[in-house]
């Protein structure tokens, strides 16, 4: 089983100058959704995402050797040039839990600077941005240190690893246009440790599908991710959950093959709601929700009938409603939603995404 451990990844740092490691990640948006883990950030059943690209975040590692005799590790955390200690904390647990797959973590000085372009914490996967660009710089550094990850596949296979053990979702952010998260018998190489990329059988349509974010809210959910997956635990509807995703996941399959998008769209928005379903069944329930998401649900469902458009909508585990279609009709739903569906966003907020190509080094 692969695991990364490696101690005998430790720095000279009598030699070591000054300098710094930044990369660009997008979020995804999971189709067919990951809800319930096990063990160490492992999934219940396999998930497929769309890599977004105007959905991101910066991530700058600046580093020098280690001023202090602490054997711990250093860090200074800024978001969006504020210090935060809050996530301070959160990156810092982080990095102290893969410190025996990084152990020159311990070595330096750590100032980590992020940058986000949407709202964080507002249900749409900012963990999974983050937590993959920060698992991006992390494997330069020992690239740069050591020149251990020179093979392409074997760095952005071990980026998805330790990407995971912060955020599950993160996982499938380390590769451009689709990947998959989760053990699958019809994705050859698919792992619960690692996501891999789905490009090669994905229909051409689908490399150039919108994924517009209506940001209905843009104030921090009420209940985390975190906390969700752990209230799967007692949810009496967890197991026929994951056997229902994991059939989903076949058909969903067969669609992205053949270029299906009735099949397409109507697995993908039965996912999101039994992902806001599960939620609600939770010992304690809660909705994240809001009325202006249902509200949009019901126009864009009108829309469809009204005028056969293929457009279709999912949820990530907030209120915001991303509008998923093909690149042919981008023209007249942009205006849709401009005119009639702008209006119940947060300040007519929404962001124009698309599928991406994936992260980028700064």
């Amino acid at each position: 089983m692969t695991d990364y451990k490696n101690p005998r990844l430790i720095v000279d740092t009598s030699t070591l100058e000054p300098g710094k490691i930044s990369w660009r990640s997008p979020s995804n948006l999971a189709l067919i959704k990951y809800w319930g883990k096990y063990g160490r950030q492992l999934p219940r059943n396999p998930s497929i995402s769309f890599t977004l690209d105007n959905a991101y975040t910066e991530t700058h590692v600046e580093y020098r050797p280690k001023r202090g005799a602490d054997e711990g590790i250093a860090l200074e955390f800024f978001f969006g040039d504020e210090p935060r200690e809050d996530f301070r904390v959160k990156v810092l647990q982080f990095l102290e839990s893969i410190v025996d797959i990084f152990p020159f973590l311990r070595q330096l000085d750590l100032t980590i600077r992020s940058f986000n372009s949407f709202p964080h914490s507002a249900g749409i996967a900012s963990s999974a941005s983050s937590m993959s660009a920060l698992s991006l710089c992390l494997c330069s550094l020992e690239d740069r240190f050591f020149g251990t990850l020179r093979d392409d596949q074997a760095y952005r296979q071990k980026a998805s690893f330790v990407a995971r053990l912060g955020s599950g979702s993160a996982s499938r952010s380390i590769y451009s246009t689709m990947a998959v998260w989760g053990e699958s018998s019809e994705v050859p190489g698919s792992s619960n440790l690692f996501a891999v990329p789905y490009e090669r059988d994905l229909h051409e349509v689908f490399k150039t599908f919108h994924d517009d974010i209506l940001i209905v809210s843009k104030g921090e959910k009420s209940v985390s991710s975190r906390a969700g997956h752990g209230l799967m635990e007692g949810n009496p509807y967890a197991e026929p959950r994951y056997e229902q995703a994991r059939q989903r996941m076949l058909q969903l399959l067969g669609a992205l093959r053949q270029g299906d998008l009735e099949v397409f769209g109507r697995i993908t928005e039965n996912e999101a709601m039994t992902l806001h379903a599960l939620m609600m069944c939770s010992n304690p329930s809660y909705v994240l929700m809001e009325p202006n998401s249902l509200a949009l649900i019901r126009m864009v469902r009108a829309y469809r009938h009204e005028t056969g458009h293929p457009l279709y909508f999912s949820l990530d585990a907030g209120p915001n409603l991303h509008l998923l279609y093909p690149d042919a009709i981008h023209s007249e739903v942009q205006t849709f939603i401009k005119d009639q569906l702008s209006p119940f966003c947060e300040h007519k907020a929404w962001i124009a995404d698309r599928v991406g190509e994936g992260p980028l080094q700064l």
